[in-house]
């Protein structure tokens, strides 16, 4: 006689139970990212006795720095032998670190303002789906502003500046549908006849809302690496997509021009085209003529970095796959059309990391341009403040606070990369 069995059924659902303590928090985290195996785990420990022994040395440097001498001397009777910093270079002489030695003191609001007037600027270009578009008429105003602001003289000349460009940007629009060649070369005699007459107005009235002039020369310290970055890399990335483009070129005159001329530029040194710009382009102008040393340098500075940044974009294009083209035209859409509308946006949101590279590299070159005796921030540190007697011999301090405020600038172009880059993504991985 067999024994009949009847099976268990569960009427109620248990209460969900959290998971193991080794599988959520913080224990899992250590688990998955710091001890997963066990040469994980010998790395981890090794990188934090590393670590240790690298804090241990440093932390009584920092922490036992002096701030209040007025010389390299006066740190040593104060610490009297002791390990610490002489922090008190970076006091004393923090004015030629960011404005250069012979900026006026008076007049260090100004390229202040226009440093803040920056991020408002860059704001809706930046982040164009948080602010409005209106405030793009910001973005433009603010290179004449900018330089009203650092270099000061009459309100006039940056404005005629903006008329010109507004002028040839007017003719271009009006007839460059008709006939590109006519739009363009309309534009630019349009731009050029506005400049004439701008200028003589703007000497005929050289006080009108004048700020206090600075020279060129007077340029110094992280301020000069600031106006030659941002000046720079904002040139060079539309004049680079133009030189991506004619290399592409089915026109073979204008395709070969953009390929000797990005051939060339990656082939020379950046540091022998600053010599160019400082030395060898004078000989080109006709004598007597006075052609700003800043503006040669951004010139040499924006040629070599377009030259890169055309061949990032150029790998950009080349990835896209052939029925993006086919699907432009398709489309009905001229060759303007299809690069603004389509190949062009995918072209540059694959580009993103090989820009951003440049930029990157292109913001701390700036500092090559001390070879060429301009004071920048490093310029600055090798020259005026360690040819001193009183601060002959400070090196980690000042080359310390350098790296530091360049680490700053470009660890903030990286993070922004990167979280575009996740703004842009369409494949919701």
């Amino acid at each position: 006689m067999t024994r009949a069995t009847e099976a268990f059924v569960r009427h109620q659902m248990l209460p969900q139970v959290p998971p193991p303590s080794s599988q959520a928090g913080i224990v899992k985290w250590l688990r998955e990212n710091l001890f997963s195996s066990i040469g994980n785990s010998i790395m981890t420990i090794a990188s934090f006795f590393a670590l240790w022994w690298a804090l241990d040395a440093v932390w009584p440097w920092l922490t036992n720095g002096v701030w209040t001498t007025s010389s390299l001397s006066q740190c040593r009777e104060v610490l009297q032998g002791e390990v610490g910093a002489c922090f008190s270079v970076l006091a004393e002489r923090w004015n030629q670190l960011l404005f250069g030695f012979k900026y006026p003191a008076e007049l260090y609001g100004r390229p202040t303002a226009a440093f803040l007037l920056l991020f408002i600027a860059a704001a809706p270009v930046l982040f164009y789906k948080t602010f409005p578009r209106y405030l793009l008429i910001v973005t433009a105003a603010y290179p004449f502003i900018a330089f009203w602001f650092i270099w000061g003289g009459s309100i006039l000349v940056p404005i005629v500046a903006a008329l010109g460009i507004l002028g040839a940007m007017f003719v271009f629009k009006k007839y460059g549908n008709q006939n590109f060649a006519t739009g363009l070369f309309g534009g630019i005699a349009a731009a050029l006849v506005i400049w004439w007459l701008g200028g003589k107005i703007a000497d005929a009235m050289p006080n009108f809302l004048a700020l206090q002039e600075v020279a060129s020369r007077d340029m110094g310290g992280f301020m000069l690496n600031m106006i030659l970055g941002v000046v720079c890399v904002s040139l060079s990335l539309p004049f680079g997509i133009l030189l991506a483009l004619g290399r592409r070129s089915d026109m073979l005159i204008i395709k070969w021009i953009c390929v000797l001329f990005i051939e060339f530029i990656r082939g020379v040194p950046l540091i022998t085209l600053l010599f160019v710009a400082n030395v060898v382009l004078a000989y080109f102008l006709p004598p007597g003529t006075s052609f700003d040393l800043i503006l040669r340098v951004i010139i040499m500075i924006t040629m070599f970095s377009s030259a890169y940044i055309a061949e990032v974009i150029r790998g950009g294009l080349a990835a896209l796959p052939k029925g993006q083209y086919e699907a432009a035209d398709s489309l009905g859409l001229d060759y303007a059309q299809a690069m603004r509308l389509i190949i062009l946006p995918q072209a540059l949101k694959i580009s993103i990391p090989g820009i951003v590279n440049v930029a990157v590299g292109l913001f701390k070159d700036t500092t090559l341009v001390s070879v060429i005796s301009m004071f920048d921030l490093v310029g600055m540190i090798r020259g005026p403040i360690l040819g001193s007697t009183a601060w002959n011999g400070v090196y980690w301090e000042l080359f310390g606070f350098a790296a530091l405020l360049f680490f700053v600038v470009c660890y903030g172009i990286s993070q922004y990369s990167q979280w575009l880059e996740r703004q842009l993504r369409t494949d919701h991985r």
